[in-house]
């Protein structure tokens, strides 16, 4: 069971943007992931929790804004997202969820 908890802590949730509907009319998922992560365990835990087989992994960290939260500037917190690219015949739903 341990093994299915640290593959949550790395995919954190499903990316839903125009972008991202676009990359999955290409056979690509997105997903926001752990910060720390790197691109074999996005690929393990992709595996592991949604039965498929990944093909690629490419990654980008957003860095957080400067935004103003109640007057008083604040800085959101820098993002990983990963865009997984299954092989040929798989595919994920993310708009059900987990």
């Amino acid at each position: 069971m341990s093994a299915k908890a640290e593959h949550y802590d790395v995919v954190r949730k499903p990316i839903i943007t125009e972008k991202a509907t676009m990359a999955s009319e290409n056979g690509a998922v997105v997903f926001e992931v752990a910060i720390d992560s790197n691109k074999p365990q996005i690929k393990e835990a992709v595996e592991a929790l949604f039965g498929v087989k990944v093909k690629a992994v490419n990654t980008t960290i957003t860095k957080g804004k400067t935004k103003r939260f109640r007057g008083m500037p604040g800085k959101r917190k820098d993002v990983k997202k990963a865009y997984v690219t299954l092989e040929e015949g798989n595919t994920i739903d993310v708009s059900t969820g987990l």
